[in-house]
């Protein structure tokens, strides 16, 4: 629970019901998607304007309590959980477009927006945003920022930092800032890029300026059906190295076929299929025909015994259903979810997948695989029962395991969804001393006194500053915080 004082404070620059106190109500935010990490909030905050989360920084920072940036709590990295007591400022009342700048393909928005809602808003100008989280009906933009998320047709289209042109940020101190805005190449250091993906520990983004892009003239959605997932694999580094270009390729493996169509979410996937490959391509429609016939042909080629192709929307929906809605079906399988994030060299799929499997057999674990196979940006889910404790130990070592093969592999520990607190003990594992010592100063140059979202994305072991007190004989002394950064 927080001061009282401040509790009074907070209601002041919110209102009432933008304050949440109640230790029930609180349980709502004591996890995120990722829900094997849980702690309760001391409070959460509710602001409506940029104004309103200034005054609520620094009314939380006067009370010496550190503060975690919220958006939909649909992160899977556990970036959103508030140790320590931390104070959550959520942004889901930030919800309003700002404006829709149809001639410049630009949109300025609040973070609490949800990405869905930004294209159905945009299409009545023949736009649309282009990162697509499977979330993406639940996730706010403001969060995409903060993970710097991808989505399906990322393969094409690239994730969030290419699409964020401007942001209006509150810094810790409660200063604000404005971070590039106005034109596509702002001058200077690139400070927005430097931000997105920031995962909460640099600032709240209040004020989002994105671009936009025309809504492509045509559409086809493929769907092959493979008895064997490394098949499928094989299938998607032909049909790249033959030089298409889909604007989405994604693998669902059979466990995960089998529990989605077990739930309300069917899609008509045959439940004794090994994987399932959606592949689509867009843009003009001259030529479309021509390279969906020759994915199909491919797929066919690398073993499918089915592929079938949407003739309408309604069908391109029916298609993807499966896959948009995997992670929703998991809970058939078991009462809690670690997915993990990794992305290797697309060619090394057959091979990481049959690694993943063997890791998962060998714990005694069900791992399902649903993922972007296009870049190979793999999502392993460990399905468990965290009141088993023996259980959660093996999760824990099995996914250290699929982490190391990955790296191992050319691959790096995440694609999309972030460090947060599941990776950031992963971070030495592609990060050297130095990478990491650059990382913790950059961080202390936005946030000098660790306020915004501590404990997150840099292990504590790898902090220069506690190497150095350590080095020196004074364990647990603290240096001096680093200047606040100047305003933008």
């Amino acid at each position: 629970m927080i001061p009282k004082a401040l509790a009074v404070s907070l209601t002041g620059i919110c209102g009432p019901d933008g304050v949440i106190a109640d230790r029930d109500r609180l349980l709502v935010y004591e996890s995120d998607a990722l829900t094997a990490y849980r702690h309760r909030p001391g409070a959460v905050v509710l602001p409506r304007t940029t104004d309103e989360v200034r005054r609520a920084v620094q009314a939380i920072t006067r009370h010496g309590l550190p503060i975690v940036p919220r958006g939909a709590g649909t992160g899977l990295s556990g970036g959103a959980v508030p140790l320590g007591g931390a104070v959550v400022i959520g942004t889901a009342r930030m919800n309003r477009i700002l404006s829709i700048d149809a001639a410049n393909r630009r949109a300025v928005l609040q973070p609490g927006v949800i990405n869905a809602e930004l294209s159905a808003a945009a299409a009545a100008h023949g736009l649309y945003y282009a990162p697509d989280p499977s979330s993406q009906t639940a996730c706010t933009i403001g969060g995409n920022v903060a993970e710097n998320s991808g989505g399906p047709h990322c393969l094409k289209y690239g994730v969030t930092s290419r699409y964020v042109t401007g942001l209006t940020v509150v810094l810790a101190d409660g200063s604000v800032v404005r971070l590039g805005g106005q034109g596509r190449e702002a001058p200077g250091y690139d400070l927005v890029g430097l931000f997105v993906g920031s995962e909460g520990c640099f600032g709240i983004a209040t004020e989002i300026e994105v671009g936009l892009l025309p809504v492509p003239e045509g559409v086809r959605t493929l769907l092959g059906i493979f008895d064997r997932i490394e098949d499928a694999g094989r299938a998607v580094s032909d049909i790249v190295s033959a030089g298409l270009l889909p604007a989405a390729m994604e693998i669902i493996d059979g466990p995960t076929i089998r529990a989605v169509e077990d739930s309300v979410f069917a899609a008509g996937y045959p439940t004794d299929a090994e994987a399932a490959l959606v592949i689509e391509f867009d843009g003009l429609e001259a030529g479309l025909d021509a390279e969906a016939a020759r994915a199909a042909e491919f797929c066919r080629c690398a073993g499918a015994r089915e592929v079938r192709s949407a003739k309408d929307e309604e069908e391109r929906l029916a298609l993807w259903k499966g896959r948009k809605k995997a992670f929703g079906a998991m809970g058939r399988i078991a009462p809690d979810l670690l997915v993990q994030d990794a992305t290797v060299p697309r060619t090394t799929l057959p091979a990481i997948l049959k690694g993943i499997s063997e890791i998962g057999k060998r714990y005694g674990l069900v791992v399902a695989n649903v993922f972007h196979a296009g870049d190979g940006n793999l999502h392993p889910n460990i399905l468990f029962d965290r009141r088993d404790e023996d259980e959660l130990e093996r999760v824990e070592r099995a996914s250290k395991e699929i982490m190391q093969i990955c790296v191992d592999s050319g691959g790096t520990i995440t694609g999309e969804h972030g460090v947060g607190l599941d990776k950031k003990h992963h971070m030495p594992l592609i990060y050297g001393e130095a990478e990491l010592d650059t990382m913790w100063g950059i961080r202390r140059v936005f946030d000098p006194g660790e306020v915004l979202n501590p404990g997150k994305v840099l292990p504590e072991e790898t902090d220069p500053a506690a190497r150095a007190s350590r080095d020196d004989g004074a364990v647990g002394e603290k240096p001096a915080a680093a200047p606040a950064p100047a305003h933008a």
